[in-house]
């Protein structure tokens, strides 16, 4: 059977699992290296975090990462000692679940001279170039890895974070040096601004934490309810936002007077999110974007129970305040920032003096200012085109990425949150299995496809060519 060589850039939850697939299909059809710059694969953004209290969004019984095993990780969770969970329908710590994803590619990891299997590299991936032979990554040392195809797997683009007045998001809140009784304005009120909430708390501050969006809306919490089996022929796919939003309106209206939770209305729309978002007209995706995805990610992505009962209790001991607001402008000054805002509704602007202010507002809003250099690289050489409405790079339904003449290539490839320009619905386990088993499948029968009709020469076994001024830096693990 033909070796094909698969790259994969980016080493977070969405790497792990489409290189797990890919071996898991078939191990003789491809070998596959995959590049993370953190020194550990699996947890990428989300599963970094060392704070017990950042819980998982999604319950363990939903948290497989096998499509087809759905107690996979309820049954890896049951074997731990520390697992304290009763049942399925508990939210662990997502360090838990880090580990978890870091398990499953373990036993596949190629030793001494195993030319099989996976190869993991520790470096940036600052470029991606096609040639006659297929295509070669290159890393921040300089080394340059050649391969067949590439799978773009990097996740969010989060913002770049100003050099004065601001604290990283991701970062511990320790690292940020802030005062225990200091004023911090949190911009944003979603999932991230509950986390960085729970490790200020954590962490023993006292002071006061406003928490400022447009809406100043918070995320619902999940309840231990089944989600509602809805046809597929009961979805008005292709109907404008509007249409839309008044079917489902019917349809909470509808369960709820059976007794019904609107949750599982929700949940049971998730199965068809992603052919909605793709059949819904361009204006109507603008509309939604700009009207209604503040109030649909409140519903749809929620917090855990307790994440929940803490932050409802620091509002109700007036530790945390919302604020429905827009920023007018930020001053710095030697204590931290003057902030001026308009609070939703009225036009008198007002002051607030902060010592500290956290962007938890989410991922960059402007994908051509991307700070990830291999997806730069791709804007450069034509390789990649934004899609119309700025979300991010343009995939086809295959998740090949679309070039700047509209063109979808057939080397190189995207999963996870890079492409929720084509799927919307992209930013969870759930969804990202998915996608990463339909993908996997694609790639390894184009495999089978090729050396059913002849067994053709690959572009050589994976080489890592170091650099002229000096030897390759990256390692194998």
């Amino acid at each position: 059977m033909i070796r094909r060589y698969a790259i994969i850039v980016g080493g977070g939850a969405s790497g792990v699992l489409l290189a797990y697939q890919l071996l898991r299909l078939d191990r003789r059809a491809f070998q596959v290296t995959l590049i993370e710059q953190r020194s550990e694969v699996g947890r990428g953004l989300a599963y970094h975090t060392g704070n017990p209290d950042h819980l998982l969004n999604v319950r363990v019984a939903n948290m497989s990462a096998l499509p087809e095993d759905p107690d996979h990780f309820w049954r890896w969770l049951s074997a731990r000692e520390t697992c304290r969970c009763a049942d399925r329908y508990c939210f662990v710590p997502r360090q838990v679940y880090g580990d978890y994803i870091a398990s499953l590619i373990r036993p596949l990891v190629s030793r001494g001279d195993d030319l099989g299997g996976l190869r993991i590299l520790n470096g940036e991936c600052v470029s991606v170039r096609e040639n006659t032979d297929g295509v070669v990554a290159e890393l921040a040392s300089g080394a340059e890895i050649a391969g067949d195809i590439v799978i773009f797997a990097t996740g969010h683009d989060a913002r770049n974070i100003p050099a004065v007045g601001y604290a990283d998001p991701w970062a511990p809140t320790s690292a940020a040096e802030i005062r225990k009784d200091a004023t911090i304005l949190i911009l944003g009120s979603g999932l991230t601004m509950a986390d960085y909430v729970l490790s200020l708390l954590r962490n023993g501050h006292t002071g006061p934490i406003v928490a400022m969006s447009r809406r100043g809306l918070m995320p619902r919490a999940h309840r231990r309810v089944p989600p509602l089996s809805i046809d597929e022929l009961q979805v008005p796919f292709g109907a404008s936002a509007s249409q839309l939003l008044r079917w489902l309106r019917r349809l909470v209206d509808s369960h709820s007077a059976q007794g019904g939770n609107w949750r599982s209305v929700v949940d049971g729309l998730r199965p068809h999110t992603q052919r909605l978002w793709r059949e819904l007209p361009i204006d109507s995706r603008r509309r939604f974007l700009e009207h209604a995805r503040a109030w649909w990610d409140i519903h749809r992505h929620r917090m855990a129970p307790e994440v929940e009962f803490t932050i409802s209790k620091a509002v109700t001991d007036r530790r945390l305040a919302l604020m429905a607001a827009k920023i007018v402008d930020i001053s710095p000054n030697a204590a931290g920032a003057i902030v001026r805002y308009r609070r939703r509704g009225q036009a008198v602007v007002e002051g607030l003096e902060v010592d500290a202010i956290v962007d938890c507002t989410g991922i960059a809003k402007d994908p051509a200012a991307t700070g990830n250099p291999a997806v730069r690289s791709l804007f450069d050489q034509g390789l990649a085109r934004i899609d119309p409405l700025h979300l991010g790079i343009d995939v086809s339904s295959d998740c090949a990425i679309v070039n700047r003449r509209g063109l979808p290539s057939r080397r190189l490839f995207a999963v996870g949150p890079l492409t929720r320009a084509a799927f919307w619905e992209i930013i969870a386990i759930p969804d990202i299995r998915n996608q990463c088993v339909q993908l996997a499948g694609r790639l390894v029968r184009n495999v089978e496809r090729e050396s059913e009709v002849a067994i053709a020469p690959s572009v050589a076994p994976l080489q890592v060519r170091a650099p002229k001024r000096r030897a390759a830096l990256v390692g194998h693990h």
